[in-house]
């Protein structure tokens, strides 16, 4: 963003906050004043050391409009807490959400963006992810150096985010000052070289008025696959001024620069047989003229807060995001010499080789909220109300791909591929455009002690066109959708909630792949529903039990061979995910810790017309997947912890007629962390072992870009060292 914009973009929302909630507050202050209630202010924004909670968070904002108690959330809600990242050496999000069964990876190579599937379904970059509620774009891989915790709402979001895929959204939620000062600095190291340094400093003024929080970071990565390395610099920014006692304005900036090669995945050898005696640390396509994927992206967000009285405040926010991308790969697709176009390497594991590059891509999301947040009465029934609007504004500009066949190589005997394709890519031009503005209600309303009805109503119009490199616009979409969320909570008892809910999500079509006979359209938008029962239970005030059962509903999307050579991408038919997921959270014993994830998945495919997929199973899901964190404190010596990872995943179907099953995995890790004082400064040592038993598996097996598949990485090892000055 150019400071000339940045400014411009500052002034314009402020102005708007201020002017909104001026405008706001008489209105609402006549009708709910309570003279004799003391004057209502708004709290310090503030983080501060907890109580032994036993690592388990207690609220979320991921499944509402605000914090709300996760036992009175009438959905199934992960949190990762910053306590839980440190404890675990967590760096990145594929790390964070490894003790969550529900979720998986789904084309996440190393070295590019990383992209999840949740209950069974695919993650679209653009929707499926936020920042403090916001609309960002998970494209690139998501800093975590400024991020107090992730929240994953899984299941539909229609009515907390309008668009986004059936599996749900994950949300960021940044860092703010802190009313006792931190002063931290982290040192990491790993197997081949990798180095990591980051600082986190945080504090308030004198009279609390003003806050900050700065968080940097450099990194050297030297992955596990030898030969895709690269680089990484962050840098964040997170303010707090209390204008007043009721008013709260806060700013956040981020920047990243991100470059390293990446490692492609793996294609069936003659199209049908998965490879064998493969080695992960390879590099596919590796040549001495491969260059890196270098991305820059940055975010800058504005928040403002006004307590109108007791009972009502409002809340305005907005987001810019942006990421410029040049996207570069020795890329290995198909075995022309066997099998033609059709995806799959040769059977002796020839592939070939394709020189892609794109350069200067721009992706940009601009999203805003208002929220009017609120309590009534009505008789007997108390009411929890929220109105709002929020907007999405999405721009993608990218030029013509350079996509050559430049020679082929091998999976076992790599050979030297000399060099590149003379060719550069195209002029960058604008090839996408996203508009979506939608309104909202909520109203919880208590009927009684132990009945809550948690009602809502989203209506969004979304108007998406897309252009060829000319300029010429190639399609244009246009319509306006309900998306009604319902649900009822009962506590029978306090520390314990049973709910049920029924709603609807709203997620875009896909594009059809390279090489269909429909390449590059995008087909429409469409609805799904979600069904979902739930049981919460605080076993103790540090361990908690939850389940929940669901299906959902959502229209198919494939490569229809039957009328077309080549394939047509197709919305035909449903998907439909039914699945249980149980979890428990928190201190067993006084010495123990545990983190329990399990989801047992029937993911089909139905009413195709075509027998080849009826009753078939969705590609890429596990049937079941377990994974269990264990954390113990040696009692004998002070300040020691053991821990373990324990992860099994059965097997995948990889096509989408299941002709090839991929077999399951179970992975070990384990780890130790010292915590200490060194002088008078208090430090923490990690250390931890990722795949104990060096055990080789298949993580990801995704009909992405033709269908791909991703081993798991062999024994690797980390070391980490934080000081709190």
């Amino acid at each position: 963003m150019r400071l000339t914009d940045m400014s411009r973009f500052n002034t314009s929302l402020i102005a708007a906050a201020i002017a909104q909630a001026c405008a706001l507050a008489p209105a609402f202050a006549q009708t709910v004043q309570n003279d004799d209630a003391p004057e209502n202010v708004l709290p310090a924004v503030t983080v501060i050391a907890a109580p032994d909670d036993g690592g388990k968070a207690a609220t979320a904002s991921v499944g509402g409009f605000g914090e709300t108690p996760l036992l009175e959330t009438p959905a199934s809600v992960s949190v990762i807490t910053q306590q839980q990242m440190q404890d675990r050496n967590i760096r990145s999000t594929t790390a964070a959400v490894e003790t969550d069964a529900s979720v998986n990876d789904a084309y996440n190579a190393v070295g590019y963006a990383e992209q999840f599937s949740i209950r069974g379904f695919t993650l679209e970059n653009e929707t499926s992810f936020r920042k403090d509620g916001l609309s960002f774009s998970g494209a690139s891989s998501v800093p975590l150096e400024n991020k107090e915790r992730i929240e994953i709402l899984k299941g539909l979001s229609g009515l907390q985010a309008g668009v986004a895929t059936p599996g749900g959204i994950i949300n960021y939620v940044t860092k703010r000052p802190t009313e006792t000062p931190v002063r931290t600095l982290t040192t990491e190291f790993s197997e081949r070289g990798t180095a990591y340094g980051a600082i986190d400093l945080g504090g308030m003024s004198e009279d609390k008025r003003f806050g900050y929080r700065i968080n940097a970071a450099t990194e050297t990565i030297n992955s596990y696959v030898k030969g895709a390395d690269g680089n990484r610099n962050f840098v964040s920014g997170a303010f707090d001024w209390h204008l007043t006692d009721r008013a709260l304005l806060q700013l956040d900036m981020d920047y990243q620069h991100k470059s390293q090669i990446t490692a492609p995945g793996y294609q069936l050898l003659g199209g049908t047989d998965v490879p064998s005696h493969v080695d992960p640390k390879r590099l596919l396509g590796d040549a001495p003229w491969v260059t890196p994927v270098t991305d820059d992206t940055s975010n800058i967000g504005l928040r403002f807060k006004y307590n109108i009285d007791n009972n009502w405040h409002v809340t305005l926010g907005a987001n810019r995001y942006e990421l410029k991308r040049d996207d570069h790969s020795a890329f290995p697709y198909g075995c022309a010499a066997q099998l033609g176009w059709d995806p799959g390497y040769c059977s002796n594991g020839d592939y070939d080789v394709y020189d892609y590059r794109s350069d200067d891509q721009r992706y940009r999301i601009v999203s805003t909220q208002v929220l009017l947040q609120g309590k009534a009465q009505t008789g007997t029934i108390a009411h929890d109300l929220t109105f709002g609007a929020d907007t999405m504004r999405r721009r993608d500009s990218f030029g013509e791909e350079v996509y050559d066949f430049v020679g082929t190589n091998n999976i076992y005997d790599p050979r030297l591929i000399p060099s590149r394709s003379p060719r550069e890519s195209g002029p960058v031009s604008l090839r996408r455009k996203d508009d979506e503005q939608s309104f909202f209600v909520q109203d919880i309303l208590t009927l009684s002690q132990r009945v809550k009805l948690h009602a809502g109503l989203r209506y969004t119009e979304l108007k998406r066109e897309q252009f060829d490199a000319a300029g010429t616009q190639t399609s244009d979409y246009d319509r306006s959708y309900l998306l009604p969320n319902i649900a009822l909570v009962v506590t029978p008892q306090p520390g314990m909630s049973i709910y049920g809910a029924y709603s609807q999500g709203l997620q875009h079509g896909g594009i059809a792949p390279e090489g269909t006979s429909n390449e590059d359209q995008m087909l429409n938008p469409n609805k799904s529903h979600q069904v979902e029962i739930g049981f919460k239970q605080d076993l103790s005030n540090t361990l908690s039990f939850t389940a929940s059962l669901f299906q959902i509903k959502a229209p198919l999307e494939y490569v229809d061979y039957r009328n077309s050579p080549t394939g047509e991408f197709v919305q035909n038919g449903d998907a439909v995910h039914r699945g249980i997921e149980l979890g428990l959270t928190g201190r067993v014993t006084r010495q123990l810790l545990a983190g329990v994830s399990l989801t047992a998945l029937d993911a089909k495919q139905k009413n195709t017309g075509d027998p080849a997929l009826d009753d078939k199973r969705n590609v890429n899901v596990p049937k079941l997947k377990t994974v269990a964190f264990l954390d113990y404190a040696v009692a004998d010596v002070p300040g020691l912890n053991l821990n373990t990872t324990l992860t099994y995943a059965g097997s995948k179907a990889f096509d989408t007629q299941n002709e090839t099953i991929v077999g399951g995995y179970s992975v070990v890790d384990a780890g130790a962390r010292y915590a200490t004082r060194i002088g008078n400064t208090p430090v923490r040592f990690n250390f931890t072992v990722y795949n104990v038993f060096d055990k080789f598996y298949w993580r990801d097996v995704t009909q992405g870009l033709g269908g791909y598949l991703f081993p798991g990485a062999p024994r690797t090892f980390k070391l980490t060292a934080q000081f709190d000055f």
